[in-house]
């Protein structure tokens, strides 16, 4: 049986935490009757593409059937399809494609099924980006193998240095996660790092755990993906997963609909594992999926929206010390002094609703340092005058 002590390192989920820190003070300022600006999760606003309700509706009567564990064909064809337009990769999507009930049960499972319990006879080891999203944490451990914490900072250019490593930690590597675009940094991965990261995972023999979910959020040129930089290399095909999800490109957190899609054997492998732990999406959201996987148009529209809110970030907090502009993704990543103090401040005196840089983060595990710990993460996901009011309300204390 599994002892919870392995769970007991952990920090506490983000949001909880940033609950016991405000919810004990009214929201600023003192008197006012404004709606608070939440810019503290990443929960897109803008409009759900403008056919999802009657996609929706004509699949109704299918409420009425077990939706297939390796999910319908109709699904897995029109993701294939979006990835040989996206990356130009071409997939046998009956065999690499997995839809998923939203990525995160993708990506903890993928610890799960696919890292070894032991490597060379010794405890495997997972790399995560530090900041982190903080399931590959917990994916990490409830596979048995150690979290090893790589931090990206300003002068990593935001992404882990996993070639850096000592040695005997990679050699005990089974798997490394990455999320690029990166939350909460906004940086993207070019084709070089992913070719580099590749070759590591190569000479290492691991995995690559690509979160590429706000990879359809972003200013300037598309960023590179996992699977096209492994194509490239002439990799292992079970080299490299990669996953995506319609929460963000598509503005849909509430449709659960994501994917996985990698190599044959893992592909099949995290099937295993859901027909006897998991719940795949039902047959009328699969489908609907499908076409908004299809459509395009309103994703050009989602980036217009973000343009508008990147150009208002950079007009307002452009000058100030520190600040850098996210190439992707629709998080601001903040220099501060103190990032629960700051958070705490902006609540009180403004009713802003923002994250402390480290309650994503923690002591790295190579020299302890928090990356995050002297960081806010603000969401750009609400409407465009709400946005402003929380970004001047930034300015004022960032700036003051």
């Amino acid at each position: 049986m599994q002892s919870p002590e392995r769970f007991a390192n952990l920090p506490e989920y983000a949001f909880p935490r940033l609950r016991a820190l405000v919810d004990a003070y009214p929201p600023g300022p003192p008197g006012a009757n404004a709606e608070p600006v939440a810019m503290s999760l990443g929960e897109p606003r803008h409009p759900a593409p403008p056919f999802l309700a009657e996609a929706l509706a004509r699949h109704v009567p299918l409420y009425g059937k077990y939706p297939p564990n390796e999910g319908a064909p109709e699904l897995l064809e029109a993701i294939g399809g979006w990835i040989g337009r996206r990356y130009g990769v071409t997939l046998d999507a009956m065999r690499q494609v997995f839809p998923l009930n939203g990525t995160r049960e993708g990506l903890f499972a993928a610890a799960v099924a696919l890292s070894p319990e032991e490597k060379r006879g010794r405890k495997p080891v997972i790399l995560l980006p530090n900041p982190f999203y903080q399931c590959y944490a917990v994916a990490a451990i409830t596979a048995g193998a150690e979290p090893y914490y790589v931090n990206a900072t300003a002068e990593s250019g935001h992404l882990p240095d996993f070639a850096a490593l000592p040695a005997d930690i990679l050699e005990r590597t089974t798997a490394a996660y990455l999320c690029s675009p990166a939350n909460p940094q906004g940086a993207v991965a070019s084709a070089e790092y992913w070719a580099g990261l590749i070759a590591l995972a190569e000479r290492h023999d691991f995995m690559i755990f690509a979160d590429e979910c706000y990879a359809e959020v972003y200013r300037g040129a598309p960023p590179p993906g996992a699977l096209s930089a492994a194509g490239q290399a002439g990799a292992d095909p079970e080299r490299v997963l990669v996953f995506h999800s319609l929460s963000k490109r598509s503005n849909l957190p509430g449709l659960r609909s994501g994917f996985a899609a990698g190599g044959p054997k893992a592909v099949a492998a995290l099937r295993q594992l859901r027909s006897y732990a998991g719940a795949p999406l039902p047959l009328p959201a699969q489908l609907a999926a499908a076409e908004i996987w299809r459509d395009e148009a309103h994703v050009e529209a989602n980036r217009a929206l973000y343009a508008v809110k990147y150009a208002m970030a950079d007009r307002i907090l452009g000058d100030l010390p520190g600040y850098m502009p996210p190439e992707a993704g629709f998080f601001l990543w903040l220099e501060v002094e103190d990032g629960e103090a700051a958070a705490l401040r902006l609540w009180r005196e403004h009713g802003v609703r923002v994250l402390p840089g480290a309650y994503l983060s923690r002591p790295g595990s190579l020299d302890g340092t928090d990356p995050g710990a002297g960081f806010i993460r603000a969401a750009l996901v609400d409407e465009p005058e709400r946005v402003e009011r929380g970004l001047r309300a930034i300015r004022t204390v960032l700036g003051g």
